[in-house]
């Protein structure tokens, strides 16, 4: 029997996570030692960190439900829509495989998803071993004057600490092209929700004058940190291993060398317009296009030049929608027809494995 190339998972739920809450098996009842041993595809450090904080690990469930949501969200016009998520980690495994654009972006998304959930619980009181950002005490000057530190800052940097121990720990194992890279795009990833820490102020005085400022730092939407790493996706970097098999350097000379807030790969994307298990595609066929667009999701670009079907359906909108002083919005419900238009499969549609 063959054995699974390492590097070909990434930390997953043992089912398909839902945004609407966490998806780790967490156990009624039992020791943490006992339920850190029932989450599946952890290696032996991540084990460890899940026995010292179990009450991270319902986080971290959060933050998966995030990350998968917003992968989807960005690759929601794309013939990779992300959604070999919800077939779970086999699937998946075979993307992270190839070392292309769409795993340095699943990489970077899932390890801003850590991030951003840890750092969430810390300000929210729901782990013992943090809280607000304890740095952000006492008084400090900005461009409009002076403030006093209050409220919860978010502590990032705890966010960002725990994130790389768990998220970098299977990496860690080994030094070949590959963790190198992964770990690049983990750290990309981190780096970028810290981007958007803003400053949030609150006004004291007459009238709400602002003689006297409180202020924190807070987190921003996650979707600004969805956008951010698709832009660097769309932008990502192929490189190679240098000599000494320290560090990349770019295959094409023509480009830049990449920065820590690049995205990097070392191989081209596949097409994934077929269904093929060894790139984790599950082809476009039955996918919705977009008729009059001349983007990614033209049924031109998206069916693959296959055709398309075109079904009309009815649905129920709001219509009429009117402002009644004050304050509400009424609508009617008004029956819509439309065309809903759908990716042609190929005349093969089983799936295609090359091994």
């Amino acid at each position: 029997r063959r054995s699974r190339p390492r590097g070909a998972e990434l930390w997953l739920p043992a089912a398909s996570p839902r945004p609407s809450g966490s998806c780790l098996y967490m156990g009624a009842v039992g020791s943490s030692r006992v339920m850190c041993d029932n989450v599946p595809g952890l290696v032996s450090r991540q084990r460890q960190l899940c026995r010292r904080h179990p009450e991270a690990m319902l986080s971290i469930g959060r933050g998966v439900a995030a990350w998968t949501a917003e992968c989807q969200h960005q690759f929601r016009r794309h013939r990779w829509d992300c959604n070999a998520l919800e077939r779970g980690q086999r699937l998946l495994g075979r993307v992270l495989l190839r070392s292309s654009r769409e795993s340095a972006f699943v990489h970077a998304i899932s390890s801003a998803g850590v991030v951003f959930a840890i750092t969430r619980a810390c300000s929210q009181g729901e782990l013992k071993s943090c809280s607000c950002d304890p740095k952000k005490k006492g008084s400090a000057k900005d461009s409009k004057g002076h403030f006093d530190w209050g409220g919860c800052s978010d502590n990032i940097d705890y966010g960002i600490k725990f994130a790389r121990a768990f998220v970098d720990a299977k990496e860690r194992r080994g030094k070949d092209a590959r963790a190198l890279m992964n770990l690049h795009n983990n750290r990309a990833g981190r780096k970028a929700v810290k981007r958007f820490l803003k400053q949030e102020c609150k006004c004291h005085g007459v009238s709400g004058s602002c003689t006297l400022r409180t202020c924190w730092l807070a987190m921003a939407d996650f979707r600004k940190t969805g956008d951010y790493l698709w832009k660097k996706y769309n932008g990502a970097i192929q490189v190679v291993m240098n000599q000494d098999g320290t560090g990349f350097t770019v295959a094409n000379k023509r480009f830049k060398k990449p920065t820590k807030n690049d995205l990097v790969y070392f191989e081209s994307s596949p097409d994934y317009c077929i269904r093929d298990r060894d790139v984790g595609s599950l082809g476009t066929a039955g996918r919705v296009c977009n008729q009059t667009s001349r983007g990614m999701d033209s049924c031109e670009v998206m069916c693959c030049g296959r055709g398309y079907d075109t079904s009309r359906v009815s649905r129920m909108t709001k219509c009429e929608c009117k402002f009644h002083w004050c304050c509400a919005v009424r609508c009617q419900d008004c029956l819509e027809v439309v065309d809903i238009h759908t990716c042609k499969a190929p005349k093969s549609a089983g799936w295609i494995s090359r091994t």
